[in-house]
């Protein structure tokens, strides 16, 4: 982490001068007093990511000019846009840069204009390939209810309220990265061939992420697998289980993959740390974006290298690209898991998502949050909104 810090004063004396929104005030008595200088790397991506990017570009900015950090940001290419511009999707100089930096800002990769191209000149080879070359193998995908939202969850109120969620995702192994994969053979008659491969030390480290998590939430972690079937699923739950004998403190479950979307849906609250592999991570997270309201709240992390990586969930979006009516919420949460993850800044995370709370409280609702009594707005209002209550907090 490439940091400059320097001993300055607090921007807050007291409690008594800081205005906080739906947030214990007793968090936030641990104020920085360091100025930082926070070199992001931001990558807006295909789609509606450098519309989402944009608004978390400036709610960061805020954030830093409240507390007195210095951002220093650098703009570069991954998936589509790259390939227009270089034929690759992920260019060399993108990697520099990421490397050198605090931390990296994603907006979406994804472009149905590349459909049809070979599996390495796809957009989403970029995101594979940041993946690796960031070392990023724990993916963080917190799913929590705001209680704005009541109306926007499909699921009963009674059945949502209260729900918190970090699914802990491994985003390194599995059938994503194994090999040999391949398509073979002539046209009518071809084969496809992708290979599901899981380590102990992968499965244990990321486990390890996962337990660490819950020993500061509630102490629960429900393991996903599939052991019934897969070979891969009956590793993971014997090393899981030898690796929950180190924290008694955490009561450890282990659910069937299909089991567990049925309960996901039934009894959200139930679920504190959900640890699961590759792809079934990627499919129960978007599951959770459902219960909770949209796909558009959720942000994600994904750590365990020199350098993390936040993005939202949602992906590219290109039905709505350049509309202007995406929900920026999910990068401007993610923002503030980069401060939190990267920069160890707590209080400047817990600010934004204060401010998000907030503006969701007075009735800002993009177009997948909007219902009955609800107007919809824009992707930069929302994005203004969520500033101005940022600034608000630190009067």
């Amino acid at each position: 982490m490439k940091l400059s810090i320097q001993i300055c004063q607090p921007y807050f004396r007291s409690t008594d001068r800081i205005k906080v929104f739906n947030y214990p005030i007793t968090k936030l008595l641990n104020y920085s007093i360091f100025s930082m200088h926070l070199k992001i790397t931001v990558l807006p991506g295909d789609g509606i990511g450098p519309e989402v990017t944009e608004q978390a570009v400036l709610v960061l900015q805020a954030v830093a000019d409240g507390f007195g950090h210095q951002l220093q940001l650098q703009t570069k290419l991954i998936g589509g846009a790259a390939l227009t511009a270089v034929n690759d999707p992920l260019p060399a100089d993108t990697i520099e840069s990421c490397l050198s930096s605090t931390a990296v800002l994603l907006g979406a990769v994804g472009s149905p204009a590349f459909d049809h191209n070979p599996g390495h000149l796809r957009p989403e080879a970029g995101l594979l390939r940041i993946r690796r070359e960031l070392g990023a193998y724990a993916n963080l995908r917190p799913a929590k209810f705001f209680p704005a939202l009541e109306d926007s969850s499909p699921l009963r109120p009674e059945l949502v309220r209260g729900t918190d969620i970090m699914i802990v995702r491994e985003l390194l192994g599995g059938a994503y990265f194994g090999s040999p994969r391949s398509i073979e053979g002539e046209p009518g008659s071809r084969v496809a061939v992708n290979t599901m491969r899981y380590g102990e030390a992968e499965i244990e480290r990321i486990a390890r992420v996962a337990f660490d998590l819950a020993m500061k939430r509630r102490r629960k972690v429900l393991s996903v697998d599939k052991a019934n079937v897969l070979e891969c699923s009956r590793l993971w739950r014997d090393v899981v289980t030898r690796v929950g004998k180190d924290y008694p403190e955490v009561k450890l479950g282990h659910q069937y993959v299909d089991s567990a979307a049925m309960l996901l849906v039934q009894r959200p609250t139930d679920f504190d740390v959900l640890l699961t592999e590759n792809m079934f991570g990627d499919i129960l997270s978007d599951q959770a974006g459902g219960v909770v309201g949209s796909l558009g709240l959720l942000a994600s992390a994904s750590i365990g290298g020199p350098v993390g990586l936040y993005e939202p969930v949602h992906g590219s979006a290109p039905d709505i690209a350049g509309k202007g009516i995406a929900n920026p919420l999910g990068a401007i949460l993610s923002a503030a898991m980069l401060l939190r993850h990267s920069c160890q800044l707590e209080t400047e995370a817990a600010c934004i998502e204060s401010a998000v709370s907030a503006v969701l409280s007075e009735g800002a609702r993009t177009a997948d949050l909007a219902g009955k009594g609800h107007a919809a707005i824009s992707t930069a209002e929302m994005g203004h909104r969520v500033v101005e209550a940022v600034k608000a907090a630190l009067v």
